[in-house]
């Protein structure tokens, strides 16, 4: 089961980033390149704690639908995502935030659990764990570029 760790410092309020990281406009704008879109539950704005998205979006040239919940909320320290319905066997993403040299440090833990035992195993360790990885990372560095500027509307 492979475990994410990224931190992101950003030069920006705590609550600035927190709300930012729940947005499901901004992660509309971060993912593009798999052409993502809100199909049901929270479709825009902030995400609150018990609410869900359903995300349609092209990854490895198939068009997939993945539903996630908020289970954890504490703003601005902390929320949590899981995974209600998709494409792995299951996934927790933790989103941890802290006051730091004026700025926020951004903290995601990304566990998740592959499909297709033996084989899902393998796509982790051979593509998987390192697209995720880059998938994350550029959510993030959208996250930072619109917290320490004035591009959001």
């Amino acid at each position: 089961m492979p475990k994410i760790e990224l931190r992101t410092e950003i030069k920006a309020d705590i609550a600035i980033v927190f709300d930012f990281a729940r947005s499901i406009d901004l992660h509309k704008i971060s993912t593009e390149q798999t052409n993502e879109k809100a199909v049901a539950g929270k479709t825009s704005g902030l995400i609150e704690m018990h609410e869900s998205v359903t995300w349609r979006a092209k990854h490895f040239g198939i068009y997939q639908n993945l539903t996630s919940k908020i289970t954890e909320f504490d703003r601005p320290n902390y929320f949590t995502d899981e995974m209600q319905s998709g494409i792995f066997k299951a996934f927790k993403h933790e989103h941890h935030f802290a006051e730091l040299n004026g700025g926020t440090l951004m903290t995601d833990i990304f566990d998740y659990k592959s499909p297709f035992g033996i084989l899902g195993k393998l796509a982790d360790k051979l593509f998987l764990e390192k697209y995720m990885t880059e998938f994350l990372t550029k959510r993030n560095r959208i996250v930072k570029e619109f917290a320490e500027t004035d591009k959001w509307p």
